[in-house]
């Protein structure tokens, strides 16, 4: 059997707050395997974007491993947990996260360029072009709407062929019709291109399109829920 993609080992995530110690998350285990998705559900405030933060290596956590394409990202300091996020992760967030001062083009221009790529500007017109945006290359964030800063989120994340995608609520602040075609759009790359798609949400017709479901309560993952 292949080794999973993602690897969560008892991991625990606590602070301390007024009160003492407030654990967020207690002692969570799961695998992921290559091309799988699965959706972390559960109520506000339970820990799914904290979870979702110690998978990308952006959180720490208090005890517990995780390891992502076979790096035990804990072992490693945040230059090569940073290189291992470039190499390997791709991020969609609620809030798009695009940067204002460059147009959809740039914006999905400048993870590759980070990593040297000569033919940027060529892959990320296609990728573009592949979530409807052929039209808008010049335009800059202020004057795309929200879906389409979304896509354009979704471009930039998807242009690098991550081994991992992940995305904290991508349908949040968008109206139903739209938040349905950018999880279409989502679900469609995903397959294509073979991506481990991790997502958070609220939505529950969402869930149900990942291979599994991981719902935190209390802490804990209830893997009774797993489809």
């Amino acid at each position: 059997m292949s080794e999973p993609i993602i690897a969560v080992e008892r991991v625990t995530k606590q602070v301390q707050d007024s009160t003492g110690t407030l654990t967020i998350l207690h002692e969570i285990d799961f695998t992921l395997a290559a091309r799988q998705s699965a959706a972390i559900v559960g109520a506000s405030g339970s820990g799914k974007s904290t979870l979702l933060s110690i998978i990308a290596g952006l959180d720490t956590p208090t005890t517990g491993t995780v390891k992502l394409a076979g790096t035990d990202l804990f072992t490693i300091d945040e230059d090569a947990r940073a290189a291992v996020r470039a190499a390997k992760v791709g991020f969609v967030f609620q809030s798009f996260q695009l940067l204002g001062n460059l147009n959809a083009l740039e914006n999905v221009m400048l993870p590759l360029e980070l990593q040297g790529r000569n033919d940027a500007r060529a892959m990320a017109t296609e990728m573009l072009q592949r979530v409807g945006l052929g039209e808008r290359l010049r335009h800059y964030p202020k004057v795309l709407s929200g879906g389409e800063q979304q896509r354009v989120a979704l471009a930039r994340a998807f242009v690098v062929q991550p081994a991992v995608l992940l995305a904290d609520e991508p349908t949040g602040s968008l109206d139903f019709a739209t938040g349905e075609t950018v999880m279409a759009l989502m679900f469609e790359l995903n397959r294509e291109a073979g991506t481990t798609l991790v997502l958070v949400t609220h939505d529950r017709s969402i869930a149900a399109r990942c291979d599994r479901q991981l719902r935190i309560e209390a802490g804990r993952v209830d893997l009774g829920t797993e489809l």
